[in-house]
């Protein structure tokens, strides 16, 4: 027969008909009688049901898998797959002749002639039925098997539970009503598209035992190639699948024999038909089953990834709120379970493999004397994207995993994407209320107290919490018996002074300073919409005992090195869809949370951190500027270095990971939890954050992409103490304004409503200006955009310049906001527009200056024609 690919005529079409009118009468009383007594009125509903079918259904695209990318050296590189169903769709050339020949000589011999109906195995199906009171002879032509099929999945993709079921249910059944309504649509889809068409849909969509459908997926889970290579014993043993998939699949030995049986079959039909020579025919017959397979397991999962699982498995937890996927959370979750989809995310793989080679190294994850975890996890300030996201454990989510080893926790990320419930962060936190210090007009120079002593709990504020304040008075330890006494604010930051910097929260509001640790995407790590759990804001959190998640302050100290702009983490950097079309990713979330001013300075504190101060053992002294703070809990059971250049952001922590959360229970011998009396790997426990920053950061700096420049000069006024300047609130909300300004402590007047390009609602401006040094206590008037001067820049590149002048006029912009820049053109071009900016359509306000560039026929560029042009 071959592959002879001539649509159906009109005589066939009408054969089906007539057939399937036929079957209308005949089936009702045949195939059910006599198991159910049928009457006229069973007869007439089961017509009534077929008539209401649609003609056919549409050939579209399967389940399929899902592909996770990262990038290595720039270049995009599949680390995993994953999918609910084991499918790759193919085209016609890639799939072998034997397959298409197979599965019509095995499953519908006539494939080519009929209609979608085959009428003479329908007769035969009718009598075999009778004889067995019941519907159990098949029948189903290739066309009919392919309507199932494509029900079955449609099924498949109900959201609901339960409507899924019932779909699923009524595409399966032996009902003399599924027979007749995949008749209708088997003879409508063959009329719809050409046999080509229906037999390629047939091999992408039919199943092959298990999770595994389509014969691209069969051929390489069975026998490791792909479906165009398959040999013709190959091609005959899966297409016996077909008829049983759960008991002729070749997934275990025990099911050779059937599959034998059928393929022999399916090879006799093929040599019947002459689609095989007589020598082809022997030679597969004589060929053992198991000689020819080799299984290669599917490997769905961030289990099977070939790198940064941790990184895959946030992928997948972020599905539901990847807006590209759909409208809602429902819908994304359908979405992602059919398939199809290419995610591209902002992991580096070679600064991957540099932070997870320096945490094998430093932080072994087989250590037995307490439960060792560690994490490496990198952003990318300005943008928020995650470069690197390492942990010393390695990934497993079975049950079958070395508990010493592996998790499935991801011990950088919050509990809700399948962390843990976070860590202490000790003195990192510290950078929140040094921010907080120099925004209430305080300065880096400044002198406070850094003795030991205890701090009663009335001396503080937070009327956000005033429960917070209770019990006896606070008193913190220094890290080391000879810190104390009169320091800077500076020094108090390089050393990580606790008892200065519980002094300086004496003078601040606790609550402002969760505002700035909020402001910089700092929350705990157990915290979820459902159940909210706030920073806590007692006097001891100034020192770090609130649960964090490494990439936090991973993306808190990226804020530093972006000079005040904080942008929400990001991994999915783009998403490609099933039909090739390319969706949108994460999209960008970044905020001018800290000034400029306030973030340089505070950088130029935390320069010193890493030049001479607590953080320096970590410097990789590269010559990349960077700033940062270290953070020790308690006894140092949980270690930290957060760090930033302007281009990477790096967080590391070290800790214990048994209990909830942190460190609880040691299982050194000797009782010791202190990071700081344990040696591991060879060095002293107390130095393996240094050990893993140091050889990360060093490898994201050698990396011109990566490669940080200067940071801006710290504010001379914010060294002394001298004010502070008004911030830019242009575009926020009056309620985010004011709380800024008063957390700078100053006064806030409302001005109220003026016209103004920014949208309604949102300050339009301030009065003083943006950038003006304030005393504390000066009234700043906020005032509030009505939106009326927003609109678009018409188009009048081509007019000539007084022409242009009156289309802009007419569109509300003021002559006295024009402006020229005369170029050099050619004669013709005199006078004319050949450029605006802004540009046409661009958003703008009818307030913005704009700049024509106008041509002057030839005179040297910058040269005004005069009279020449009017």
């Amino acid at each position: 027969m071959g592959e002879d690919l001539r649509r159906s005529g009109l005589p066939t079409v009408v054969a089906g008909f007539f057939g399937l009118s036929m079957l209308a009468g005949v089936l009702v009383t045949a195939m059910v009688t006599p198991a159910v007594a049928v009457t006229s009125q069973t007869a007439e509903a089961s017509i009534a049901v077929f008539d209401k079918l649609p003609d056919y259904l549409a050939l579209g695209s399967g389940s399929q898998q899902n592909t996770i990318y990262a990038t290595r050296a720039g270049a995009p590189v599949q680390i995993a797959t994953i999918y609910n169903q084991n499918r790759q769709e193919v085209a016609w050339d890639a799939v072998s002749p034997f397959l298409k020949n197979a599965a019509v000589a095995g499953e519908d011999r006539r494939f080519y002639k009929h209609g979608g109906v085959d009428v003479e195995s329908v007769a035969r199906a009718a009598i075999g039925n009778i004889a067995s009171n019941g519907i159990t002879s098949g029948s189903s032509t290739l066309d009919m098997q392919l309507v199932k099929n494509i029900l079955v999945q449609q099924a498949l993709q109900v959201d609901d539970p339960k409507a899924r079921q019932v779909a699923y249910q009524a595409a399966i059944d032996d009902t003399l009503q599924r027979k007749l309504k995949e008749m209708k649509l088997a003879i409508g889809l063959d009329k719809e598209y050409p046999k080509k068409q229906i037999l390629l849909a047939y091999l992408n969509i039919t199943g092959f035992g298990g999770n595994t459908y389509g014969v691209e997926s069969a051929a390489r889970q069975y026998f490791s190639v792909p479906a165009k290579d398959v040999t013709l014993p190959q091609a005959a043993s899966l297409i016996a699948i077909v008829q049983q998939p759960n008991r002729q699949n070749l997934s275990d030995p025990k099911y050779y024999k059937a599959n034998k049986v059928r393929r022999d079959q399916i090879l006799t039909a093929m040599y019947d038909v002459k689609d095989i020579t007589k020598k082809q025919f022997d030679e597969a017959i004589a060929t053992p089953i198991a000689s020819e397979v080799k299984i290669t397991p599917p490997s769905s999962g961030c289990l099977y990834a070939v790198d940064a699982k941790f990184a895959c498995d946030y992928v997948k937890r972020l599905v539901p709120s990847l807006a590209s996927l759909g409208p809602n959370v429902a819908a994304r979750t359908t979405a992602w379970a059919t398939g199809g989809y290419k995610i591209y995310t902002s992991i580096d793989l070679d600064q991957q493999d540099a932070a997870q080679a320096a945490l094998s190294k430093s932080a072994p994850a087989n250590e037995s004397r307490f439960a060792l975890g560690a994490s490496a996890v990198s952003v990318q300030p300005g943008t928020g994207k995650i470069l690197i996201m390492a942990q010393n454990k390695e990934y497993d989510n079975s049950a079958s995993g070395d508990p010493l080893t592996t998790t499935a926790v991801n011990l950088s990320t919050d509990r809700s994407y399948g962390g843990s419930s976070g860590f202490p962060t000790g003195s990192t936190y510290k950078i929140f209320t040094l921010t907080d210090w120099l925004q209430n007009g305080h300065g880096l120079n400044d002198v406070v107290n850094g003795s030991v002593r205890a701090f009663p709990q009335s001396s503080f504020k937070a009327p956000c919490d005033p429960g917070a304040l209770s019990g006896s008075p606070y008193a913190p330890k220094n890290d080391s018996s000879g810190e104390g006494g009169s320091m800077t604010v500076l020094n108090a930051t390089k050393n990580s002074v606790n008892a200065a910097f519980v002094a300086m929260a004496q003078k601040l509001d606790l609550c402002d300073i969760r505002a700035d640790a909020t402001a910089m995407g700092v929350h705990r790590a157990d915290d979820t919409p459902k159940k909210p759990s706030p920073l806590h804001v007692d006097p001891s959190s100034v020192l770090g005992t609130n649960e964090i998640a490494p990439l936090t302050m991973a993306a808190a100290i990226a804020t530093i090195g972006a000079n005040g702009l904080y942008c929400a983490p990001t991994m999915v950097d783009k998403i490609v869809g099933p039909d090739g079309k390319e969706l949108a990713g994460q999209q960008s979330n970044c905020s001018q949370t800290i000034t400029a001013k306030i973030a340089s300075t505070v950088a130029y504190a935390l320069s010193a951190v890493m030049k001479s101060g607590t953080g320096a053992p970590g410097a990789p002294r590269d010559g990349v500027p960077i700033v940062g703070k270290t953070g020790t809990t308690d006894d140092s059971y949980h270690n930290w270095l957060i760090a930033s250049t302007t281009k990477a952001a790096l967080a590391v922590w070290v800790g214990n990971i048994q209990g909830t959360p942190g460190l609880r229970t040691p299982k050194n011998p000797q009782g010791d939890q202190s990071l700081r009396n344990i040696s591991i790997a060879g060095t002293n426990g107390y130095n393996t954050k240094f050990n893993i920053f140091r050889a990360t950061m060093k490898s994201l700096d050698s990396n011109p992409a990566y490669k940080g420049g200067a940071f801006p000069l710290p504010d001379q006024s914010l060294l002394k103490g001298r004010g502070v300047p008004v911030p830019d609130v242009t575009g926020q909300q009056p309620a985010a304004a004011k709380a800024l300004l008063e957390s700078l402590q100053f006064t806030v007047a409302d001005g109220g409503t003026v016209p103004s390009s920014v949208p309604a609602g949102q300050v339009a401006r301030t009065d003083p200006p943006a950038g003006t040094v304030g005393a504390l206590g000066d009234t700043i008037t906020v005032y509030t955009s009505d939106g009326t001067l927003a609109t678009t820049m018409p188009d009048v590149v081509g007019n000539a310049r007084a022409a242009a002048v009156t289309a802009l006029e007419a569109a509300g912009f003021a002559k006295s906001k024009l402006s020229y820049s005369w170029v050099s053109s050619a004669p013709a071009d005199l006078c004319k527009v050949l450029a605006t900016n802004p540009a046409a359509g661009a958003k703008t306000g009818t307030d913005a200056s704009v700049v024509l560039t106008v041509g002057n026929g030839g005179s040297v560029n910058g040269s005004d024609p005069g009279p020449l042009c009017p």
